[in-house]
């Protein structure tokens, strides 16, 4: 299949889980040629045109050219170029509390990258207050496709909120994730941490590595954010060449606080890592 058309599966496949998500946390998945809240003469294709200037309809999609300079989330050594002709047919979005104020985040995804194996997906950030401006944009792309998880928010207290964004392939027996986490500080995206889970599903077993968030009050100007992994294997029930493992789960969690000094949230263990080493061993 070639990459057009999985993406255009893969799009087909996520739309229904977006537009049916009813919670405030979750990202909707808007027609972009409808117009946004507030603003009957701006469409979201409009706002994707403050990333990519000469983006035009093509049937049931978006295609463009050269979309304006961005920086990877996760620092210069994961830059890639865009596609020559990036193309969008849908767009998740995110209403979001940043320094207490109302902004819109927006998660369209390129396609693949001509230069890397990993995919090109724009997190973008507006402020919809007067006449929408373009805050700050990122390619967030860790892997093959890119959207908002579910839910794609998380409260760290009045006046701001994280981001969590999904970027995943996966092939007949295993599935690989990277989950950016991510925090807007000064109207700009700034990367939390970057954690890979990874999950593997054979004759004899099954393993699986669900990642969740919760945010902890600690009286800090941002909440702390407690990430756990339960890693949980699951016997086969069919007759197989090896032996079933034993059934298991174990959580691993991770939690993040503020420091004031260094401006940033800081990691209290290398837990996370240690887990991507050990699954790295199973690729």
């Amino acid at each position: 299949m070639s990459g057009f058309l999985h993406r255009l599966v893969l799009a087909c496949l996520l739309l229904p889980l977006l537009c049916g998500a009813a919670g405030a946390q979750d990202a909707a998945s808007p027609d972009l040629g409808k117009p946004i809240a507030g603003h009957a003469d701006t469409t979201y294709a409009d706002l994707i045109r403050m990333v990519v200037p000469d983006l035009t309809a093509k049937g049931d999609y978006y295609v463009g050219s050269t979309p304006i300079e961005m920086r990877h989330i996760a620092g210069p050594d994961n830059d890639s170029s865009p596609p020559e002709a990036p193309s969008v047919f849908s767009a998740g979005v995110l209403g979001i509390k940043a320094g207490g104020k109302d902004r819109l985040a927006m998660l369209f995804d390129f396609g693949e990258s001509p230069d890397s194996t990993e995919g090109y997906a724009v997190l973008a950030l507006y402020d919809l207050t007067g006449k929408p401006k373009l805050l700050d944009a990122v390619n967030v792309a860790t892997d093959r496709f890119t959207f908002f998880r579910h839910p794609g928010k998380l409260s760290l207290g009045a006046s701001d909120d994280a981001l969590m964004i999904s970027s995943t392939h996966f092939n007949s027996n295993q599935g690989y994730m990277s989950t950016p986490l991510i925090l807007v500080r000064d109207d700009r995206f700034e990367l939390i941490d970057l954690i890979n889970t990874f999950d593997e599903n054979v004759c004899s077993y099954r393993r699986s590595q669900d990642l969740t968030f919760q945010a902890l009050s600690d009286g800090s100007p941002y909440a702390a954010i407690k990430a756990t992994i339960t890693d949980k294997t699951v016997p086969g029930e069919e007759t197989c060449d090896e032996p079933a493992p034993k059934a298991v789960s174990n959580d691993i969690s991770v939690t993040y606080r503020w420091d004031k000094k260094t401006a940033r949230y800081v990691a209290d263990s290398d837990a996370f890592e240690k887990l991507a080493a050990d699954n790295e061993k199973r690729f």
